[in-house]
């Protein structure tokens, strides 16, 4: 692990360590209230019934791109042609706008030095929301000009962020909870926990909301959960390890984490990437066992 990929990493390992040892550690950050966060219950939505087993998920490559391999990315979204991109690390961190086909960076702005860009996503308006991991602060940016229109506050941590079709925001913070918050003034209207019934779903990181469902990468693993959001419960599980395995296979340095994923508007397709890759897929997630990985 290089230096400039430690900063979450032993944050984490370190908190842990100190809760172990009964010293409290430092806020996890499960939304507003950390400590009702950290009470609340899982509860089965009225009609939901018994958990099912997850379908089995992997991605169908439809193409392949140029993606900038020193782009530690947080958060994308897709809108009107063009691909909008978070990138993360202290002294790196970025808001962009790129060319979605050739990977070239058409605008780009730089965050504090200080700031850790986190998950972008789009709220109207022409604009964007962009998240920081610990400063608790939400960038608002004009879409166009990528200029800065505004910010909101927030407690504890900031990961993935994504805008549902009402306008709401479902912002995730590194554990199974889902903050839904007002996009006009960020306050939290509910939170949920995600349950799943054959193995944790704890460390949900970048989410998109593709107008049915709400998928979220797993921080450290190569899964994308899809999770139902009626009953705030994972009902499929994509298997993306191939495409880590693609982008490591045409790297030039060591890649990261697999993060990052944005629906294509109008389709069944999805940009998908992850942290330093040089590469990024397109793709269509299909049943395992039942479509190629390797179209292209």
């Amino acid at each position: 692990m290089t230096a400039r990929r430690w900063g979450r990493t032993t944050a984490l390992v370190l908190g842990m360590s100190l809760v172990a040892a009964g010293c409290g550690g430092p806020d996890r950050g499960r939304g507003d209230g950390p400590s009702a966060a950290a009470t609340r219950q899982a509860t089965v939505p009225p009609g939901c019934g018994s958990a099912r087993m997850p379908t089995r998920l992997v991605p169908d490559v439809l193409d392949e791109r140029p993606h900038d391999p020193t782009a530690f990315t947080e958060g994308l979204v897709v809108l009107d042609g063009v691909l909008y991109e978070s990138t993360g690390l202290e002294g790196a961190s970025s808001v962009r706008a790129v060319d979605p086909t050739t990977g070239s960076v058409l605008r780009q702005l730089p965050l504090d030095p200080t700031s850790f860009g986190e998950g972008l996503t789009d709220v109207g308006d022409d604009r964007l929301v962009q998240l920081t991991w610990k400063e608790g602060l939400a960038i608002v940016w004009d879409r166009s000009t990528l200029h800065r229109r505004g910010e909101h506050r927030y407690r504890g941590e900031g990961w993935g962020i994504t805008t549902l079709d009402d306008g709401r925001l479902v912002m995730s913070d590194g554990s199974s909870t889902l903050t839904i918050r007002d996009p006009a003034d960020f306050s939290i209207l509910d939170r949920w926990t995600v349950t799943r019934a054959d193995g944790p779903v704890d460390q949900l990181n970048e989410l998109d909301w593709d107008g049915t469902h709400l998928w979220a990468n797993r921080w450290q693993t190569d899964e994308i959960v899809r999770i139902d959001l009626r009953c705030h419960r994972v009902d499929a599980v994509v298997d993306a390890s191939v495409l880590r395995q693609r982008a490591a296979a045409v790297a030039t340095a060591p890649i990261d984490v697999l993060n990052g994923i944005a629906h294509e508007p109008g389709s069944d397709r999805f940009l998908v990437t992850g942290k330093d890759w040089p590469r990024m897929f397109e793709v269509r997630f299909v049943a395992a066992g039942s479509g190629s990985t390797t179209s292209r």
